[in-house]
């Protein structure tokens, strides 16, 4: 089960990295909320189409849908919201750095809750882990501005966000054991968040966007959306003191791809040492 888990929380890992470089394209042409109305009810309107397939040859459990629920709420609504405009304000390279905190609240959390053991090793896989991540998605030459702003409490914010949720889905999912049926119900939760919030704003329930916002918000809409499914998929089979640094490493795959998209690698030195401190961390993580 472990092993599935492992597979599951790396291939959310490059579900979240393809939706955080996809993100900073849209934000190019609509501002984060319209972005945050477009993407998630993109995936809960995949979810729902799926629905007699993923929730086929299961019994409902009606005592995790509050837990489900609660969830969606706060996640993916409240963190895309807040991770967009981080994204906009510091760009996808600090966002990512800072939002992958996310599993020491994560681990923690999941001590406190599920009582999970915090070993040794597995810490200090974690650690090294989030070395690598920082040194892949560390800002270039001088530090930004953004560094010393407010700005910064965004993917701070998000980063616990992300980490109180991992431990709380793990708990529903001991009730109800369907990752789909988590994803489904937070997801719908999620998207009247965002359409509610955008009502609010402009007076609308539609966004008004562009057809190159739209498509690349939809396109965030799925990556993000079949991230989520993995990674709640992989905490029904492995602890979170697993899962969650696995997922953490998704900056390798935004740098990859921004790698890919400009034909050139920037600062070689600093990426080839972060990534082989999240490879040794990763190692460590999984043999401890």
């Amino acid at each position: 089960m472990t092993g599935t888990a492992i597979i599951l929380a790396l291939a959310s890992a490059i579900g979240y990295g393809l939706g955080l470089t996809l993100t900073q394209f849209g934000l190019r042409h609509v501002a984060p909320a319209t972005g945050a109305a477009i993407s998630i009810p993109t995936s809960a309107l995949l979810f729902v189409a799926a629905a007699p397939i993923g929730l086929a040859g299961t019994s409902p459990a009606w005592a995790a849908l509050p837990i489900f629920a609660g969830v969606g709420l706060l996640f993916p609504a409240a963190a895309t919201l807040i991770t967009f405009a981080a994204n906009r304000r510091l760009g996808p390279v600090i966002t990512g750095s800072l939002g992958n905190l996310a599993p020491v609240f994560a681990v923690l959390l999941a001590f406190v809750l599920l009582g999970e053991p915090l070993r040794l090793g597995q810490m200090v896989g974690l650690a090294i882990i989030l070395a690598g991540v920082l040194a892949l998605s560390g800002p270039r030459g001088r530090p930004h501005a953004g560094w010393a702003s407010w700005y910064l409490a965004l993917p701070l914010v998000t980063a616990a966000l992300r980490g109180f949720i991992q431990p709380v889905i793990k708990l529903g999912l001991a009730i109800w054991p369907s990752p789909f049926a988590a994803v489904l119900v937070g997801y719908i939760v999620s998207s009247a968040v965002v359409l509610t919030a955008l009502r609010w704003r402009t007076g609308r329930w539609r966004p008004q966007t562009n057809a190159r916002g739209l498509a690349w918000f939809a396109g965030v809409g799925v990556c993000n959306g079949l991230a989520v499914l993995l990674m709640y998929a992989a905490l029904a089979r492995g602890p979170v003191a697993i899962v969650s640094p696995l997922v953490a490493t998704y900056p390798l795959v935004t740098v990859a791809a921004g790698a890919l998209a400009r034909h050139a690698v920037e600062n070689q030195l600093r990426v080839t040492l972060g990534a082989a401190l999240t490879v040794v961390g990763v190692g460590l993580l999984l043999v401890s």
